[in-house]
């Protein structure tokens, strides 16, 4: 096996995300799809943080015949949803910038938030807080939320969005996140 480059650091100092996406050739074999490029495009939020969409899926279970699947989420490379999609899943990294805190917010989905460069510090409605280490997930299931990063330093999450059934009175609440539209 050959070694590879590490991947270069972004402005805040953090490596670069590649994405790679699989399909089958003509033969049905597995191999590395062509027709998104693999390199991250970051989407600045506010002055407090950046995201990088890598993934999306519109159905879950995820209709993937024809890459219908793979066609959709370039659609949503040029437009970018809301923080999730109400039928399917994102796939999200966030960095967020030295000594600040996201909104308070909510999405209408069950979360796997993994801190990939931290720690990061989970604020939740209730006061309660969780300092949470590199390699830590939580999984946060339609609750009021916020994200801190008490470090001098950018640090980076990586988050799995799953669509979640709305139940009376759940809503999705944004807070006064910059940047982000509705969810979908």
């Amino acid at each position: 096996m050959s070694a590879t480059a590490p991947q270069p650091l972004l402005e805040n100092g953090l490596p670069n995300v590649s994405r790679y996406i699989t399909t089958h050739d003509s033969n049905g074999k597995a191999i590395i799809a062509k027709d998104v490029p693999a390199e991250s495009v970051w989407q600045k939020i506010g002055s407090v943080a950046k995201f990088f969409l890598g993934y999306t899926t519109r159905t879950f279970p995820v209709a993937m015949s024809d890459q219908k699947d793979v066609g959709l989420y370039q659609k949503d490379l040029t437009s970018p949803p809301g923080l999730t999609v109400s039928t399917g899943t994102v796939l999200r990294f966030v960095d967020m910038a030295p000594n600040t805190i996201s909104p308070m917010h909510k999405t209408i989905s069950v979360d796997y938030g993994v801190v990939l460069e931290g720690p990061v510090e989970l604020v939740l409605d209730s006061g309660e807080t969780k300092l949470m280490q590199k390699g830590d997930v939580c999984v946060q299931r339609a609750t009021n939320h916020a994200w801190r990063n008490p470090n001098d330093f950018w640090v980076r999450m990586m988050y799995v969005l799953i669509s979640a059934e709305k139940e009376e009175g759940m809503q999705e609440d944004l807070g006064d996140m910059e940047d982000v539209k509705a969810s979908e």
